[in-house]
């Protein structure tokens, strides 16, 4: 049986491909190591939240604390804190305290990149739909009851 990797090897340029000729000439890309792929797949599971999504998103535009982030998602401040542990277990964010506050940033700049692209490439295909499900991430009260759309 064979694998779609390898009908793709085999198939004649152009035939049935979506991508341009130019990234065919490219060349295969370097194989990863299963460590490497891994710890991708740990990082993307961490980003795989819509409120984390919008927390990144946050974070992007500057350092907040966590109630700021509660007053811009509108989501209950135990919630955003623990969104915030899972990022900040993933290395995504980091947080300083300040006084009675942690401040929490982006640790790397490419994880916004890699959020925003997603984001865009989710309003590019999914319409009206996807943007108010990425705007409203969800109808959760400050109380932490989330109620069905």
């Amino acid at each position: 049986m064979r694998t779609v990797a390898q009908d793709a090897a085999t198939a004649p340029v152009g035939a049935g491909q979506l991508h341009s000729p130019e990234r065919c000439a490219a060349g295969p890309s370097p194989t990863r190591s299963p460590r490497t792929l891994s710890a991708a797949g740990d990082l993307l599971r961490a980003l795989a939240a819509p409120v984390r999504i919008a927390i990144v998103l946050q974070l992007q535009q500057g350092d907040r604390c966590v109630h700021e982030l509660v007053d811009a998602l509108g989501v209950a401040q135990p919630l955003i804190s623990q969104h915030l542990r899972v990022l900040k277990s993933a290395g995504v964010v980091h947080g300083e305290r300040h006084g009675r506050e942690v401040v929490y940033r982006l640790v790397d700049e490419h994880l916004a990149h890699i959020v925003v692209d997603a984001v865009v490439h989710a309003e590019e295909s999914g319409g009206p739909d996807a943007r108010r499900a990425l705007t409203g991430i969800n109808d959760t009260d400050r109380a932490g009851r989330t109620e069905e759309l």
